[in-house]
């Protein structure tokens, strides 16, 4: 089977979240069941630097974009047996300071950006000697390339194109433009309707990938059935009800290659299940990194997320001010609404020895947060899947999340199943619901039997990508299969 991956964010290459770590692991964990895979990513500022390997391909790129023409290379890496990344190289759309958006606001062209790139992917999809049997994309920056693949299938003459996948994300960002910008796409404006990617009388990238993917997953069963409601769905409820058929729920997988807690390099210490030494010297470590007091006997909280309601931000720092007034620490590393910036940052200024926060990415910094924490808070408005819920397991850090999404398919609470009890789950979305979970974890903490078998439950958790890929093969082949 050849498929073909596409993503506008992918590590090691380039990152603002999730999706950047599950489509590079994907691509990975595909190749190694033996699949040919590619895997088409924008050329960002700063990447052929560090990847001296990336060479130009053969390929040449010129397509229209509304009323241009834009030129545009692709360069490629081999990667892993059966792995090749392909970069789209446009300077002026890509060689940027950031991804999507400088200084908290969006590009005005991410329009323009990411037609171009949808056209790239499927311009690639035509042109390779190997010609993919599926195109599997990723929100909905390449949203749009179902819909171009249908048109060339049905209207221009491409009889052999390949089937499509859609992954949904995060139904939250949708890529939404003014009406104009489906100029960008050339296609005839028969497309453009409520069952297209018409919505409100805008282009919505999103929904034309949903209306016209052979296939659509998101990244957890439970998001897969919330998303098909009013609460969840982002005005899309009633188009993915239509589509529910087509419609999976694909738990994310752990690259346990990188996210591990032996032979890391970017922990000081190596600590496994049987042996936590290693564990409780990270702890002291990161106090010391993030200004706190060491104290290997102070319960030790963290999070790792970007500043916005959806993070459940807002709640997390009401049950802060709440409870630490208790015997705790908590360390934040984080970036996103200033608001919320500022407010963290006041909160460690107004407990100095008790919270920390750092606003910023720092991947490294992030490890050390997992590995260091005695537990580690979640407390999702709504989560489509989560992975640092996943990585606190391996890590021993107890997660304590709201029961949304793939944080309530992936973290169980005592009161589920004591013997397999991994974490702590609360359901209302208040600081005070949030600040009752936290109260339960400092209980926690003091009964060190039962602490140790939470865990053991956590660090014995599996959710590697082999369960993952294989999911992901059985719904390629059924789609393939189908008329």
């Amino acid at each position: 089977m050849k498929v073909l991956l596409a993503s506008s964010e992918v590590h090691p290459y380039s990152k603002t979240g999730g999706l950047a770590d599950v489509v590079g692991a994907l691509a990975k964990a595909l190749a190694k069941e033996g699949l040919q895979v590619g895997l088409a990513t924008p050329l960002y500022k700063g990447i052929l630097e560090k990847f001296p390997g990336i060479h130009p391909s053969d390929l040449r790129i010129d397509l229209p974009l509304g009323t241009r023409r834009v030129e545009g290379e692709v360069f490629q890496l081999e990667g892993e047996s059966g792995l090749t990344v392909y970069f789209i190289r446009q300077s002026d759309f890509f060689h940027r300071a950031g991804l999507y958006q400088e200084t908290g606001a969006d590009y005005p062209d991410n329009a323009e950006r990411f037609v171009f790139f949808s056209k790239c992917v499927m311009h690639l999809a035509r042109h390779l000697a190997w010609q993919p049997d599926l195109i599997h994309v990723h929100d909905w920056q390449v949203g749009l390339v179902p819909l171009l693949i249908k048109h060339a299938k049905e209207r221009a003459g491409w009889g052999t194109a390949p089937k499509t996948c859609l992954t949904i994300h995060n139904l939250a960002y949708q890529g939404v433009f003014p009406r104009s910008a489906y100029e960008l796409t050339n296609l005839p404006e028969d497309y453009f309707h409520p069952g297209g990617a018409e919505f409100y009388g805008r282009m919505n990238c999103l929904k034309a990938g949903i209306t016209c993917a052979d296939l659509i997953t998101t990244v957890s069963p439970r998001y897969a059935r919330e998303i098909l409601t009013e609460a969840f769905g982002g005005g899309l409820d009633d188009v993915l009800r239509q589509r529910q058929r087509s419609l999976v729920g694909i738990l994310n997988g752990v690259d346990y290659t990188e996210w591990k807690t032996t032979g890391n390099p970017f922990l000081n210490n190596s600590f496994a299940l049987r042996n936590l030494r290693g564990k409780e010297a990270e702890k002291l470590s990161l106090q010391l990194t993030m200004g706190l007091p060491q104290a290997s006997d102070r319960p030790l909280f963290g999070s790792i997320c970007r500043l916005v309601d959806q993070k459940g931000s807002d709640i997390l720092l009401g049950a802060l001010v709440e409870m630490l007034a208790a015997n705790m620490q908590f360390v934040l590393l984080g970036s996103g609404s200033p608001l919320l910036e500022k407010a963290f940052q006041n909160l460690a200024r107004r407990y100095p020895d008790k919270a920390a926060a750092r606003i910023g990415y720092d991947h490294p910094l992030s490890h050390r947060i997992e590995a260091g924490c005695d537990f580690y808070l979640m407390p999702s408005r709504f989560e489509p899947c989560g992975l640092n819920q996943m990585y606190s397991l391996r890590y021993g850090a107890i997660p304590i999340v709201r029961a949304t999404g793939g944080l309530d398919d992936s973290i169980i609470d005592l009161t589920e199943d004591l013997e397999q009890a991994n974490g702590i789950k609360f359901y209302e979305y208040s600081s005070r619901a949030l600040a009752k979970a936290i109260r339960k974890a400092l209980v926690l903490y003091r009964e060190l039997p039962l602490l140790r078998h939470f865990r053991k439950n956590a660090m014995s958790a599996d959710f590697s990508w082999d369960r993952t890929t294989a999911e992901y093969v059985d719904v390629y082949r059924r789609t393939l299969a189908a008329a």
